[in-house]
């Protein structure tokens, strides 16, 4: 990630991509190149009354010139991307993170399956051009309920991918993702993006499949993760650094609890999805309830999103 913390961008052009579908392009306001980005990055877009959204960047990640978002206009929208879909003109400004990426592609993979579903499609689009421009087969199938709602559709058919189109009216149905993850070639690692439906049906299809193969980024967290399952008495959070201690009920995130203490810890979404509030763990077990570390990243018990997790030893020791 880019050194610079803060960009400030401006809209070059604004548009419809696709059915309640928008597509914005940004540069750097003072016109000079933007920072780099890899496949699958986003930004986290700062919005009025203190909004702060995600993005995923779509255009190749060779150009330095501009940044392609694509926002869809959620129908349950908190205000961010109605307020974006209203509101966008050319010449607008707006400050934003430097790219940050939580959906890496794996440079070393032998071959990629894109699985998208709805403006899920974004951070995927990214990951097709990278994939075409060092000659890495790959094939991406879209589901969307209609035609009408696939994104980028012009774009990916330019790549020269295999590109497989379904549209719910068209097909009868939704996606058979069963036969799809059977379908996987062998040393074929598979991303997904899209609906938590279409999600959570690849993870159940390819649960027997080796660790690393599967790879997801949530946009929102499923429903039952928001509300906790497991239960715990509390735990106690040593601070390495302040030489403090702080004790973290049950129904307070180690965040909150940060923060009533007058402690600041960047932080962006509060549901685990974004790795803005990652801590590193010094000593302890923590139970995490993320959606950004890798079952491997989760077994080093090196760090944590203290905005979700919690933990399994009764204390936790944080370099905070």
């Amino acid at each position: 990630m880019s050194a610079v913390s803060r960009l400030d961008l401006q809209v070059a052009s604004v548009g419809a991509e696709a059915l309640d579908v928008m597509r914005i392009e940004l540069v750097a306001a003072d016109g000079g190149a933007l920072p780099a980005f890899e496949p699958g990055a986003h930004l986290a877009v700062d919005l009025p009354e203190g909004m702060t959204r995600h993005y995923s960047i779509v255009n190749d990640n060779r150009e330095r010139h501009r940044y392609v978002l694509g926002v869809g206009l959620a129908r349950d929208s908190r205000g961010g991307s109605s307020y974006l879909h209203r509101q966008m003109r050319c010449g607008m400004r707006l400050s934003c993170s430097a790219p940050a990426n939580n959906f890496r592609l794996d440079p070393h993979a032998a071959s990629v399956l894109l699985i998208a579903g709805g403006i899920g499609v974004t951070p995927l689009v990214s990951m097709a051009h990278w994939c075409a421009a060092r000659h890495k087969p790959w094939r991406m199938v879209y589901a969307a309920r209609s035609r009408q709602r696939m994104a980028f559709g012009d774009d990916l058919r330019q790549l020269g991918g295999a590109l497989r189109l379904h549209a719910d009216d068209e097909h009868g149905g939704a996606l058979d993702v069963a036969a799809l993850v059977q379908s996987r070639a062998p040393d074929e690692q598979i991303y997904c993006c899209g609906p938590a439906a279409l999600m959570d049906a690849v993870a159940a299809a390819g649960s027997a499949l080796p660790d690393g193969v599967l790879h997801f980024e949530w946009f929102n967290a499923p429903p039952q993760a928001q509300t906790p399952e497991r239960g715990d008495d509390g735990f106690w959070v040593d601070l390495r650094r302040s030489n403090d201690a702080v004790f973290v009920p049950p129904d307070r995130s180690v965040l909150e609890v940060l923060e009533q203490h007058g402690y600041e810890v960047p932080f962006s979404c509060r549901e685990g999805l974004c790795g803005t509030c990652e801590t590193p763990v010094c000593e302890g077990e923590p139970d995490h309830r993320d959606y950004v570390l890798a079952p491997s990243e989760r077994a080093s018990r090196g760090t944590m999103m203290v905005c979700v997790s919690r933990a399994v030893s009764q204390r936790l020791v944080l370099d905070l």
